[in-house]
């Protein structure tokens, strides 16, 4: 087995830079470092993603335990403890994800301001993600979701029936489109991935915002007669880096969106972890309104050293740890 760390000793050196600069940045604004369990009674049920599953052997003997994928929840629980704006660098674990974007453990860094939008949130990320860049200049596209298929695809993501998705993407020449059977979400992440996201945050930084309501997850909806998930994403050089949120904070519609989460996943095999009924009760208890994001800092690593692989940022990917 290689024993050799797989990033340099000056990647390793950029990532503890830009971890103190984060730090610097957040003691600056007011926000608290603060700290959370990566094992949980309870995982994530969002069928898109896969937890680790582990054990515990207490008292009462062998216990499950899901690690987490985002510290969210628990950060939540903080906020309706009155934390105030809060903030954390973590590893988190993702199973089934390898390549070179990819890594079953990685870092984020997740942080939440009560009292925000979603807009003020998105100022905030573009100042973070260009002083760590380096280039304060840097210009910041905003789009909305529905724009960003009508403006490139000629195609209205929130009213095109399945047959015009299907349609679309066998027009824009993706690979084995004609063979897929998908629902709606599916094909729409299949446009964005395989179409657009490549020309996204070149020379900028861009976020796309007001996502369908079926993609909402964890962020509230916006009334009206054509409502949206108050939900962002950041993309730099054609990478996703950070995804945010104006947070739901009603627990029954939480509790409802996870309960179709669970059914979804007992409907296409996959395992069903529990509901985590601590932050449903966080939330029952009233957690205030507030704006939050997750950004993944490998790929911002990456796009700081000017490296291609994920693993040239790792001191010890997986299959050398």
């Amino acid at each position: 087995m290689e024993w050799r760390p797989a990033a340099s000793l000056a990647a390793l050196r950029a990532r503890a830079e830009l971890y103190a600069l984060i730090r610097r940045f957040f003691v600056a604004a007011g926000a608290l470092e603060v700290e959370t369990p990566i094992a949980s009674h309870a995982g994530l049920t969002d069928p898109a993603l896969e937890s680790w599953r582990t054990a515990w052997t207490g008292p009462t003997g062998v216990q499950p335990l899901w690690l987490h994928t985002s510290p969210e929840f628990p950060m939540k629980r903080l906020l309706a403890a009155g934390s105030g704006p809060i903030f954390q660098i973590c590893k988190v674990f993702r199973d089934g994800e390898r390549g070179r974007r990819h890594h079953p453990e990685f870092t984020l860094l997740e942080w939440y301001r009560p009292g925000w939008d979603g807009e003020r949130l998105i100022a905030e990320v573009a100042n973070l993600v260009r002083l760590a860049l380096g280039q304060p200049e840097r210009p910041v596209e905003i789009l909305s979701y529905r724009q960003l298929f009508r403006d490139r695809l000629a195609i209205d993501p929130l009213h095109a029936t399945l047959a015009e998705l299907a349609a679309c993407a066998r027009d824009q020449g993706i690979a084995g489109g004609e063979h897929l059977s998908l629902d709606r979400d599916g094909w729409l992440d299949l446009l964005l991935t395989h179409r657009l996201e490549t020309g996204l945050g070149r020379g900028r930084l861009t976020f796309i915002r007001d996502y369908p309501p079926s993609q909402a997850a964890l962020a509230r909806l916006r009334p009206g007669p054509e409502p949206v998930a108050e939900r962002f994403e950041l993309y730099l050089e054609g990478v996703e880096l950070a995804n945010g949120f104006a947070e739901l904070t009603d627990a029954a519609e939480q509790r409802q969106r996870f309960e179709q989460d669970q059914a979804c996943r007992r409907e296409l095999g996959l395992p069903v972890p529990p509901l985590d009924e601590a932050f449903l009760a966080a939330l029952s208890a009233g957690m205030p309104e507030a704006a939050g994001v997750a950004l993944g800092l490998d790929r911002l690593l990456m796009a700081i050293t000017g490296t291609s692989h994920i693993d040239q940022v790792l001191a010890f990917p997986i299959e050398r740890a």
